[in-house]
């Protein structure tokens, strides 16, 4: 990793043109990129054997011609897995969230989505193979390496019926550019600290693909980071499904078909997020995420008893998820806790 840093300082000097360049580290994130801050540019060391940043690059250019922010890639080595880009500043909108402006925030972030869903690029589309692979993240991570659970023959059809209907749902309604990690962790405020007088810069989007035009609306309203009260996630809904509504890209759809379509899309992304969550702990060693799972969990739960009644494997896998998977998760972080030096 050191040797990396080596390798980004020497090349942003080169770039620059001076030798006596400083990078401060600003971050890394969930996956394996590091931020460095200096010159008036964010450099940004992106390993090639893990990083998208070809997808990076491509996309960027894509989001800055339909006029949204968006770091601009200011140069690239592809070989090394080095960029250097704008530097948006370090506001993140999750720090700016709080109950009295909250709603206001997220309707400057759904403001974002006709524009993010009509983007025009060829992406890999988010199909029955590629949710299939998502979906294996929970069983593998969370299931097995987290919770040492074995299923039976009645648990694993149970999971197979779970994802088969989650999977319908996700190919059956409206379908557009899809962010696929759209939430306030990846928006950056800029130009001021309210609604009013900033702007909204996207980040994180390497990982764009063609699918539900619902996923990013849920993954801003039913964040893996903070809940919030459901009025404020229902009037976010609302607000989501008029703005989606209003630029043509909903295609006739009724608001409660839409409103069951974003709540079982939504289940597909947290059952994801939270093996991903423990594949960060057992495979990268980053325990940080640990934390989040029962509240990206407790979504889980809300949908399976709102929905179960119209789709009955969902109650079951609901009950299931309460009666094993919750108590075991509780267990585990117990286990952990007296496992920490005092």
């Amino acid at each position: 990793m050191h040797d990396r840093t080596s390798l980004l300082l020497q090349w942003a000097r080169r770039i620059t043109g001076d030798a006596n360049l400083q990078l401060t580290l600003i971050s890394g994130d969930a996956s394996f990129r590091r931020y460095f801050r200096g010159g008036g540019l964010v450099w940004v060391d992106a390993n090639p054997k893990t990083e998208k940043n070809h997808e990076f690059v491509r996309n960027a250019a894509a989001l800055h011609a339909v006029g949204l922010l968006a770091p601009e890639v200011k140069g690239v080595d592809y070989e090394q897995g080095l960029l250097a880009v704008s530097d948006l500043g370090d506001t993140q909108l999750i720090g700016c969230l709080n109950d009295d402006n909250v709603l206001a925030w997220y309707g400057k972030a759904i403001a974002l989505l006709p524009r993010l869903g009509a983007v025009e690029l060829e992406l890999e589309p988010f199909d029955a193979a590629f949710m299939a692979r998502e979906n294996a993240i929970f069983p593998e991570w969370l299931l097995g390496h987290h919770l040492n659970l074995s299923l039976d023959e009645t648990e694993q059809q149970l999971l197979d019926e779970m994802f088969a209907c989650l999977t319908e749902n996700n190919l059956a309604q409206p379908q557009g550019v899809m962010h696929r990690d759209f939430h306030s962790r990846n928006l950056m405020v800029c130009g001021g600290d309210t609604p009013d007088d900033s702007r909204l810069a996207v980040i994180d989007f390497q990982d764009m693909v063609m699918g539900p035009l619902s996923y990013d609306l849920v993954s801003l309203l039913k964040d893996c980071y903070v809940r919030w009260p459901d009025e404020v996630i229902e009037q976010g809904m609302g607000h989501g499904f008029d703005t989606l509504n209003r630029a043509g890209l909903l295609g006739g759809l009724d608001y409660a078909s839409f409103r069951r379509h974003a709540d079982l899309t939504g289940m597909q992304r947290h059952l994801k997020a939270a093996g991903l969550f423990t594949r960060l702990y057992h495979r990268d060693g980053k325990s940080g995420y640990l934390k989040d799972i029962p509240r990206t969990l407790g979504y889980v739960v809300d949908v399976c008893h709102q929905h179960g009644a119209e789709h009955p494997v969902l109650a079951r896998f609901g009950d299931w998820l309460q009666r094993i998977v919750l108590p075991g998760l509780a267990r585990a972080a117990e286990a952990r806790r007296a496992g920490e030096p005092s």
